[in-house]
C-alpha cells in the first residue's frame, strides 16, 4: 500500500482568517485601518512604526490574537474531508510555548490535524523536508517561493493584499479553500485504502 499524501499547512493567514489581526491593529494603532492596507508582510513598514514597537505589541497581544482568530472561510470543512485521505501536517512560525493554545484552537474550531510543528521562525524548509510533505499551503510570499525552490514540491499561496507579486512556476495562487480543494484533488487523487 502507498502512504497517504502529506500536506504541509501553515496556520496563520492560511487556516486562520488573514483578517484576524485587523481589529487588534485598529484598536492599538489606527481605527480606520483596513485589511486592504496590509500591502506587505512587514507591519512596521505598513504602519510606519519601529520594528521593535511592532514586535513588543505582537508579544503583548499574541495569545489573544491566536486564541480568537477565526477560521479561514471553508478551511474547517475542507480539512475535515481531507483528514480521511491525506496526512495534515501543520508547520507554523509560532513559538513552541504556544503549542497548547494552538491545539486548543484546533479543537475549539473542529479543525483536524495529524501533526502540529511550531518552528518559532519563518524558516520552514527543514521542517517540511524532515516531515516529508508532498505539497505546502502558505500565505507568506517569500516562504512559498523558498519552500518550492528548496523542496521542489507544489506550493499554494493564499491570495492576500500582502503577497501580490508574480509567482514562479510551481507556486500557485489560490483565492479560497474551495478552489484549493479542487486543485489538490486533481493533483493528489484520493486513493482508497492507503497507509498513514
Amino acid at each position: 500500500m502507498n502512504r497517504k499524501f502529506r500536506m504541509g499547512i501553515d496556520i496563520d493567514g492560511t487556516v486562520t482568517c488573514p483578517t484576524a489581526l485587523v481589529p487588534y491593529l485598529q484598536r492599538s494603532f489606527n481605527k480606520d485601518f483596513k485589511y486592504e492596507d496590509i500591502t506587505e508582510y512587514d507591519l512596521s513598514n505598513v504602519l510606519n512604526i519601529p520594528e521593535s514597537e511592532i514586535y513588543q505589541w505582537f508579544k503583548d497581544n499574541e495569545h489573544e490574537i491566536y486564541k480568537y482568530s477565526p477560521v479561514h472561510n471553508d478551511a474547517d470543512h475542507v480539512l475535515m474531508n481531507w483528514a480521511n485521505y491525506y496526512q495534515l501536517i501543520f508547520i507554523s512560525a509560532r513559538h513552541s510555548y504556544l503549542q497548547e493554545l494552538t491545539i486548543d484552537w484546533f479543537k475549539t474550531h473542529n479543525v483536524p490535524y495529524h501533526h502540529i510543528e511550531l518552528t518559532g521562525s519563518h524558516e520552514k524548509i527543514e521542517t517540511a523536508r524532515r516531515l516529508n510533505v508532498d505539497a505546502f499551503f502558505e500565505d507568506k510570499l517569500d516562504n512559498a517561493i523558498e519552500i518550492h525552490n528548496a523542496l521542489n514540491i507544489p506550493v499554494y499561496l493564499f491570495d492576500t493584499p500582502y503577497n501580490q507579486s508574480e509567482l514562479p512556476a510551481g507556486v500557485t495562487r489560490v483565492k479560497s479553500w474551495l478552489e484549493l480543494d479542487t486543485l489538490i484533488k486533481k493533483q493528489f487523487p484520493i486513493r482508497k485504502g492507503e497507509d498513514s
